[in-house]
């Protein structure tokens, strides 16, 4: 699967949930909440212990979700997603290493980018969709429209995560080049938060 089918799959939900999760029975809650409100998706970050067998658990428990793994530092951890079942990986930064890992293996995976530096050099390697981070802190909408249009011809895409809400996700969403936001506030967001999210997506 191409980069740019990854953004496109990625692009038919909007919103990414973004879950930092400790256990894989608060794992599995959350994952059937998301399931039950009409957003079946999820990047589950490798800051914790629990997301490679999460991912496992959750990946044969809901196989409709679009499931991802997030905060992948290095090749072992990459591989481990994957072969927990994860179907797409993204990174904080650009790790040369890490992507040149995923193009052998055919992984999808989004580098971490906020200068157009990083974009070239990411570029270079293959890559044709990326995670703008941290969208908010590095200058938000603006900075991202500003970076993005040199490449424009390109095709290139990109998903903002830190600093996205429910409040602001719209606008970033309206940008041609961005595929799909990562929610970091759907972590902790009860039924009425993910379905309200659910429904903001489907309008975009």
């Amino acid at each position: 699967m191409s980069d740019c089918t990854f953004a496109g799959q990625l692009a038919k939900y909007k919103i990414i949930p973004v879950l930092v999760l400790n256990d894989i029975e608060s794992g599995l809650k959350r994952c059937e909440l998301l399931c039950k409100n009409g957003l079946p998706v999820a990047e589950i970050t490798f800051r914790t212990a629990a997301a490679e067998e999460i991912i496992r658990a959750a990946s044969k428990e809901f196989p409709e979700m679009f499931l991802g793994a997030g905060t992948i530092l290095n090749t072992a951890d990459l591989h481990r997603a994957f072969d927990a079942g994860a179907k797409f990986a993204v990174a904080p930064g650009f790790n040369p290493t890490i992507v040149k890992e995923a193009m052998a293996n055919r992984f999808l995976f989004a580098p971490g980018i906020c200068t157009p530096s990083e974009i070239e050099q990411a570029y270079e390697l293959g890559c044709r969709f990326f995670k703008f981070f941290p969208a908010e802190a590095a200058g938000g909408v603006k900075m991202l429209k500003a970076i993005a249009a040199p490449y424009k011809h390109l095709g290139i895409q990109f998903m903002p995560t830190g600093g996205v809400t429910l409040e602001n996700a719209a606008e970033w969403l309206t940008l041609e080049e961005v595929a799909a936001a990562g929610g970091t506030w759907l972590n902790k967001a009860d039924a009425e938060g993910i379905r309200k999210a659910a429904e903001l997506a489907k309008t975009l």
